[in-house]
């Protein structure tokens, strides 16, 4: 079962790396959702620590290609190029995580960043899982746009097949192959990945139609973003699944992946787990910390000190 390879890996690559795994992230800029990775290995850069000390969760994209510096304060409508009930909404957890800091002048609110946003990250790695190379689906199209695009670094299918010539001769010759056994946690480099163009303009295909495909050019400082905001959400996310079954035969592996003693396998809770299953039993969820778990297998922080001079956002209401 393919959730429970991906799973699998990425408990293998947290636990083989010293940098911050995720899963199911866009991966499209030219048209938002037209590409999904399935993992993502963001690798830390020289002010990683910094980015820790910030928030556990996502800091929200506008709010760091927002007008807000860390010098002085500006009136929050002003800092955004969005419409202002986005605006405002993004000010609101900016300062609940404390990347902002609010102060009132006139009856106004401005805010100011509490911290310079780090240079985090150095490399990303896009995986695509594809446990039954029998059935490729479309893996030659996903793989392609992917190179197409440069995006990520390096980019890396994984499989638990076998590996033929022929399989290889299919798929671009930048895209590197693992072969991976989820049971025993071992993985094969059958190919090394080429390093991609990320800092040039990139080919995303939009539509494919017969004898065309429509296709967009996206720019150096568009994909940097894009990687940017694919390193936020990676770092707020992570892998595990938000919650594990409420069911009595359900439990957490060492690394957090949700198992079902009756079938004696781990199980994606979304779409196998419930009433509809002969083996629920109705019970409370086991009680596990997945963020603990994560705190303790990957660099991310669960709880950090924060950054802000003082608590954000108390002094709006003064």
């Amino acid at each position: 079962m393919e959730f429970a390879f991906e799973l699998a890996l990425c408990a293998h690559l947290e636990e083989a790396t010293d940098g911050v795994v995720a899963r199911q992230l866009g991966a499209a800029v030219a048209a938002p959702g037209g590409r999904i990775v399935d993992v993502c290995l963001v690798e830390p850069g020289p002010e990683f620590d910094e980015r820790t000390a910030i928030a556990a969760e996502t800091i929200p994209p506008l709010a760091v290609e927002s007008d807000v510096g860390v010098g002085s304060a500006v009136y929050w409508k002003d800092a955004f190029d969005c419409h202002p009930d986005t605006a405002r909404r993004v000010t609101d957890r900016a300062l609940e995580l404390g990347f902002f800091e609010a102060e009132r002048r006139s009856g106004r609110e401005y805010v100011r960043r509490a911290v310079r946003y780090p240079d985090w990250f150095s490399r990303l790695v896009g995986i695509e899982n594809k446990p039954d190379l029998g059935s490729p689906g479309d893996l030659e199209r996903q793989l392609r746009t992917d190179v197409s695009l440069a995006l990520f670094d390096e980019v890396y299918l994984a499989t638990e097949s076998y590996v033929t010539r022929a399989h290889l001769n299919r798929l671009p010759e930048e895209v590197g192959v693992w072969r991976f056994d989820p049971a025993s946690g071992e993985r094969e480099v059958i190919r090394e990945a080429t390093a991609l163009p990320v800092g040039e303009t990139g080919i995303e295909p939009i539509e494919a139609r017969p004898l065309e495909t429509e296709i967009a050019a996206v720019s150096a400082g568009e994909k940097a973003r894009k990687r940017r905001r694919i390193a936020e959400r990676a770092y707020g996310k992570g892998w595990r699944t938000d919650e594990l079954p409420a069911c009595a035969r359900a439990r957490a592996t060492a690394d957090g992946r949700p198992r079902c003693d009756h079938f004696g396998r781990v199980v994606d809770p979304g779409t196998e787990c419930g009433p509809s299953c002969p083996a629920f039993e109705p019970a409370d969820p086991p009680d596990v910390d997945l963020d603990a778990i994560r705190e303790e297998r990957s660099p991310w922080v669960a709880d950090p000190a924060g950054v802000a001079r003082r608590q954000a956002g108390l002094d709006r209401f003064t």
